[in-house]
């Protein structure tokens, strides 16, 4: 039985579209409400829901597995759509991952994807060398009791921010700035969560918005290189040149909020077009579309990694710039 904890979600309630957002692991709904008010204002009904076991303690957190989390985020989505008929979903770090489990599951009720410094590995700069041996000691009483604390940059660029960030996690509430240390079970439901989503990603062909940054010091770019390869739908993808691992806080978060308004711009557009088309015309199925892209990419002549790389660069990128911001 998971532990009841305080619910810290957001709810900004505007039009028929909505967003779902989803913060990371051992984060809280604070980390997505900038993106949220930025949707709101946008005219969208955005949703920052709080995980399972989240905003409490560090036991309340390891009373919970992947499973609990994807549960809690099914619930929000739920709740969505009592107010909205077209909804996507979106996160942070293994907020992301979450995010497209539940566009996996949900393909009939998730529209679109936005995942943001997506985490599918820890191999970012500021992760310790030796991090790799955890695994190996996961299952013994010292690997069990193993905490991951945050350190030097805490993914911040901006040192005011983090110093902000740094202060309020040793000395404020887990529902404001998440927790300080992250518990090695915690860190083991990430693993589980990533070896179920990774061979579903061919299966995932909702449209998708990746945005990373360049130097993440969480999660290298490789991350995102890896979904824009695997996705089976039409990925756009943002690569930030002035920010770390917490975009949505970070120097470049209101280009990340303007990038993800005009993403669900795009799918609203979308959706209007269709329901204005004239009945007994058979569009294209979106499955179908997917299914053309992904045998594109899949096939000789296809996409190679230096087409991904520096700019990671899809047509929809062109449009944005592969520099945005920098």
């Amino acid at each position: 039985m998971v532990k009841a904890v305080a619910d810290h979600s957001i709810l900004y309630e505007r039009g028929p579209v909505g967003v779902l957002l989803i913060h990371g692991l051992g984060g809280t709904p604070v980390e997505m409400r900038d993106i949220a008010r930025r949707l709101a204002a946008a005219g969208y009904t955005a949703m920052c829901c709080q995980l399972a076991g989240h905003c409490g303690t560090e036991d309340d957190l390891t009373a919970t597995g992947f499973e609990d989390w994807y549960d809690s985020a099914v619930d929000a989505l739920h709740e969505l759509e009592k107010r909205c008929s077209t909804i996507l979903v979106g996160g942070l770090s293994m907020g992301a991952v979450l995010a497209a489990l539940v566009a996996a599951r949900q393909s009939q009720r998730v529209r679109g994807l936005v995942m943001l410094a997506p985490t599918l590995t820890y191999d970012g700069w500021s992760i310790p060398k030796y991090s790799f041996l955890l695994r190996l000691f996961i299952n013994t009483p010292f690997g069990r009791r193993y905490r991951f604390e945050e350190r030097e940059p805490y993914g911040l660029k901006d040192e005011r921010t983090r110093a902000m960030v740094a202060y309020s996690m040793r000395h404020g509430s887990s529902a404001e700035a998440g927790l300080l240390a992250t518990p090695a079970m915690a860190l083991r439901e990430l693993w589980r969560l990533t070896a179920k989503i990774k061979p579903m990603l061919p299966l995932i062909r909702q449209r998708t918005l990746v945005v990373h940054a360049r130097h993440d010091d969480i999660a290298s770019l490789d991350n995102a290189i890896t979904l824009q390869r695997r996705l089976g739908g039409v990925v756009d993808t943002m690569v930030l040149e002035d920010s770390y691992h917490l975009v949505t806080v970070d120097r470049q978060r209101h280009l990340v909020g303007d990038r993800v308004v005009e993403f669900v711009n795009r799918i609203a557009r979308d959706v209007e077009a269709e329901q204005a088309e004239p009945t007994g015309w058979a569009r294209p199925s979106a499955a179908a579309n997917a299914n053309v892209t992904a045998e594109a990419v899949a096939a000789p002549g296809g996409r190679e990694a230096a087409d991904l790389v520096p700019g990671l660069g899809s047509a929809a990128l062109a449009s944005v710039g592969a520099g945005h911001g920098s």
